[in-house]
């Protein structure tokens, strides 16, 4: 690569690079450049014309502002939305693209106990870290509509929203939420009974309290958790591996029952599944949110417990309700609230030594079960595991279809939180059913006949698995009650349902696997919450005037933990060691005066911020409503292709297919319900990009060694002196291979490492970083440099003439193709149509470039390199910026090749090429095909049956 020198002070090398760059950073800061008008008259309110333009919203996932600070894998996104961005204004929109950040989280706080420094002065630290690489970038974020979660400013506004949530309900009728005082209206009129009939006014304050908290969509509630010991906290399902250890740290997950605060999100599984269907996103994401959600067609069916239904009765749910009548045993979770009740004094004569667990009562049997199964979480229950445990309870249940009494077991590949926590097992037709009736010899019998062809007959003692069919026919399932023999399945279920509803014994009905959002956390860096409990033990919520409610001093900011394997442990929170702050006198302004108030202890998840951070961006210093309701239609509202707004584009890793955006939706919906927005879905449009790896070397042990150390000798990989094996991964530290963004600004400037980012492959798929190839995108723009200016002298050299037909086409060939390329995020074959066209005017020659090749050739990369397309848009003469400029329009004259080439096949072999006219008719194409001598010698004179013409590239001859 050419050096500077004497004779070339003005070529651009990274010296130059940066320098440019720092002073375009510093002229875009001064001017406001980036700065995005709202409609109405807020503080953000700008120019009418500008805000009168189509406007798009753009957007990147929150980042979370971490120690380490970005590495080059981070601004993979930041960068497409970015160029994205400007390629929008360009084109005559008013472009919202702003960047705030995820501030509260777990490793602010495990550095806050590790350290004594407080999680607020770290992170603020590692923001303006984040701000300066980010800046150096050269990303055009509106600065004004900045902030981070962890501002009391913000969320006050995450706690407002929770009070709406805490007081709404939601009415299945209507489809909606609705304040919790029209429910409470309802109530109180009689229109609605209350659970025991009782009239509402005769319940005391707790007891409406409970009743209420049955319905609220915020609610608290002693419930089996995921009680991590050694992160002293409790977690969310989707937090816990698949093996059953916390996502962080890695420690085991056991089930407790806490009270812990929930988001009753089940409430909209349906909408959330329906509104799918109107988001422009990746299938993958879709499925992946439809399989969470998880929505079963089924029936319940009520078994009785006990000699004569003394014991109670157990409600199940199944899909398979055709297969009632093969239900030889039922299994209920082991936390199921019936199974003390129905666990006798003794075994009953004539039970299996299988079935006992080899203890000499079920009570105890029961008891070393549960704590058995309480230290795996529901992930690791779900599992299939090769080898199935339980335990008989000594329990009868009666099979409603037929009266045939069959033991009920404790399992714990039944969970409570899915259906009713109990299944009547049908071993024939179930695997998991099968697996555990022949560890614990259990009967079978098949009720849905295999097909003849199958072979396997229909005695089960002689299979090897079950026989899962879902359209075969019925047999052995007659009563004196009901009959299904002889059905296929779909109609089997229907009559089955019927029957069950007509009896009074179950009804056809619906379930999913989605669970409430466990919403509590017992750590300190999160948003408290506004609620407080008065001496009965009844939530209140903080009027609005006292939000926000902020986080106190405490001492010590971490949570208990405990020995990670010890699940009889509970929670201690940070905030309950301040006793100060947690006891207080208030006013609740409800009429009853000052009174004595406990505050909650524990804080919010880190997600809560992030549900709701697209409507902060749009009026970000509204201290009067949660967001302008003109300036979110404006926005984010309904609108042609988006039925139910949202942002234009989203952009963001697919990690977050479950987490972040289902808790958004369902934020949103609320919201919509409750009329404090117009966009019922938060993210019209998502865009997952891929991930930037990097190679790591590894030693003979297997350990990672520093990637920049590693030298390669003769096809070999060599580490100090020794043979290291290559393969792709992640970056990261612990990988030795992290490669930061600021080191390649220092060697080639930030406009090398945009185009290089964006040059590597489709943004969507994942690419390996290789520092060696970023000289190729600096050489490109070595040469736009000399395009322009003389290296010598530092003046303009492009000529003041017209371009010549050939440059015309090269020119308008590369306006089209960058323009529908930047439009879809296919930034790197955007990049190669620039460099097509910047190595077309390189072989013009030195100071033969014409003026409007130059300047299309600037504004073409201004949205990829904004720092040099700056610095030459303004020496070629231009006052304004780049930033505003119209994009260059094609002409349609010169975008098409004036001529391509026709391949002309004979019997499926190519005979002959044409070069003909790229807009050629169908006809003229074909006669000058046959016409042509090779095609006629390959003919051999034999009649020809067909012409297939596909103008203008194709004729494929098929002689008869």
């Amino acid at each position: 690569m050419p050096e500077k020198t004497s004779e070339t002070p003005h070529r651009y090398d990274a010296a130059l690079a940066g320098e440019i760059e720092a002073r375009w950073q510093d002229y875009w800061e001064r001017h406001g450049t980036y700065e995005t008008p709202n409609p109405g008259d807020g503080d953000l309110a700008g120019d009418p014309a500008q805000v009168a333009k189509p406007h798009a919203f753009v957007m990147d996932m929150f980042p979370y502002p971490s120690g380490a600070g970005l590495h080059v894998g981070h601004p993979l996104g930041y960068i497409a939305t970015d160029a994205y961005a400007r390629f929008l204004r360009m084109t005559g929109h008013n472009v919202l693209h702003p960047l705030g950040f995820d501030a509260f989280g777990l490793p602010a706080e495990q550095y806050a106990v590790q350290t004594g420094t407080h999680p607020r002065v770290s992170t603020e630290a590692n923001m303006r870290a984040y701000r300066a690489q980010l800046r150096r970038l050269g990303m055009g974020y509106d600065q004004r509509r900045s902030f981070a979660t962890i501002d009391p400013g913000y969320y006050r506004w995450t706690q407002w929203i929770f009070l709406q949530i805490f007081n709404s309900w939601y009415d299945t009728e209507a489809r909606r939420a609705r304040p919790i005082a029209e429910l409470v209206e309802e109530f109180a009129s009689g229109a609605r009974p209350t659970p025991d009939g009782r009239p509402w006014a005769e319940l005391t304050r707790a007891e409406q309290a409970e009743v209420l908290s049955g319905h609220r969509l915020a609610y608290a509630s002693d419930a089996p958790v995921n009680w991590c010991p050694g992160l002293g906290t409790v977690l969310a399902n989707e937090e816990v591996t698949a093996d059953g250890r916390s996502e962080r740290g890695n420690f085991p997950v056991f089930r407790a029952k806490l009270r812990q605060w929930n988001m009753r999100i089940t409430a909209y599984a349906d909408r959330l599944l329906e509104d799918l269907e109107t988001v422009d996103w990746p299938e993958a994401i879709r499925l992946a949110q439809r399989n969470w959600i998880g929505r079963s067609e089924g029936a319940r069916a009520r078994f009785l417990v006990g000699e004569e239904g003394d014991g109670g009765h157990v409600d199940i749910f199944t899909t398979r309700q055709d297969t009632l009548f093969g239900a030889t045993y039922m299994v209920l979770a082991p936390e199921h609230h019936l199974i003390d009740a129905i666990v006798p004094a003794a075994w009953p004569e004539g039970t299996r030594e299988a079935w006992t667990g080899g203890h000499a009562t079920p009570a105890e049997a029961v008891a070393a079960y549960r704590k058995q199964a309480a230290a795996k979480s529901d992930v690791e229950r779900q599992a299939e595991a090769k080898e199935k445990t339980g335990v008989f309870t000594g329990a009868y249940a009666t099979n409603p279809v037929n009266g045939e009494r069959i033991p009920v077991f404790i399992a714990d590949y039944v969970l409570l939180g899915y259906g009713t926590g109990a299944i009547m097992a049908v071993p024939a037709h179930d695997v998991r059913d099968f697996a555990f009736a022949r560890a614990f010899e259990l009967p079978m019998r098949c009720v849905v006949e295999p097909p003849a062809g199958d072979g396997r007959g229909t005695d089960p003692a002689t299979w090897d698995e079950a026989f899962v069919s879902s359209d075969a026919v019925i047999t052995n399932s007659a009563s004196d009650a009901l009959s299904i023999d002889g059905l296929r399945v779909p109609e089997a279920k229907a009559r089955v349902n019927a029957w069950l509803e007509a009896e009074g014994k179950g009804e056809g009905t619906v379930t999913y696997r989605l669970r409430d959002w466990l919403f509590s956390r017992q750590r300190y860096w999160g948003e408290p919450f506004p609620i407080v409990y008065d001496e009965d033990g009844i939530a209140h919520a903080l009027p609005e005037s006292m939000l926000p409610l902020e986080l106190p001093e405490v001492e010590n900011y971490s949570p208990r933990t405990f020995d990670p394997d010890d699940a009889d442990t509970q929670p201690e929170t940070p905030l309950s060691r301040n006793e100060e702050w947690v006891s207080v006198t208030l006013d609740l302004g409800d009429g009853r005066g000052p009174r004595r108030f406990r505050r909650e202890t524990n804080t919010m998840p880190n997600w809560a911020g992030s549900c709701w951070y697209h409507l902060r961006y749009l009026d970000p210093h509204n201290d009067e409503k949660l967001v302008d309701p003109e300036v979110e239609r404006y926005w984010m509202g309904p609108r042609e292709g988006a039925t139910t707004g949202g942002v234009d584009l989203y952009v963001g890793g697919q990690e977050h297919a479950v987490l972040h955006l289902l808790y958004s939706r369902f934020w949103q919906k609320v919201l919509f319900d409750l009329g404090h927005v117009s966009s019922a879905e938060p993210y019209h449009k998502l865009f997952n990009q891929g991930m930037v790896q990097a190679f790591v070397y590894r030693d003979e042990r297997g350990f990672p060694v520093p990637a920049a150390e590693v030298e390669e000798v003769d096809g070999r990989f060599v580490h100090q002196g020794q043979t290291v094996t290559r393969e792709i991964g992640k970056i990261g530290k612990s990988l030795k291979n992290v490669v930061s963004p600021d080191e390649v600004c220092q060697e080639y400037g930030a406009d090398t490492l945009r185009l290089y980012e964006m040059a590597m492959g489709p943004l969507d798929v994942s690419r390996p970083w290789d520092t060696r190839a970023v000289v190729g995108q600096f050489r490109l723009l070595q040469r736009l440099w000399r395009n322009v200016l003389d290296e010598t002298t530092g003046e303009i050299v492009v000529a003041d003439a017209e371009p010549d037909e050939a440059t015309l086409r090269a020119m308008h060939k590369a306006i089209d193709g960058v323009t529908k390329d930047l439009g879809a995020l296919r930034f790197n074959t955007a990049v190669a149509k620039i460099t097509e066209l910047n190595n077309h005017a390189v072989r013009l020659g030195p100071g033969r470039v014409p003026r409007v090749v130059a300047e299309t050739l600037v504004l073409l990369v201004s949205p990829l390199a904004p720092h040099i397309a700056e610095e030459l848009w303004h020496r070629l003469g231009h006052d304004e910026s780049v930033t505003h400029a119209d994009f260059p329009v094609a002409d349609p004259a010169y975008a098409v090749d004036e001529t391509v080439t026709c391949v002309v096949q004979v019997r499926g072999k190519i005979k002959a090429r044409l070069e003909v006219p790229a807009g050629i008719a169908d006809a003229e194409l074909e006669e000058r095909a046959l016409a042509e001598p090779a095609v006629t010698a390959a003919l051999g004179g034999a009649a020809i049956r067909k012409v297939i013409v596909r103008a203008p590239k194709l004729v494929n001859v098929v002689p008869a």
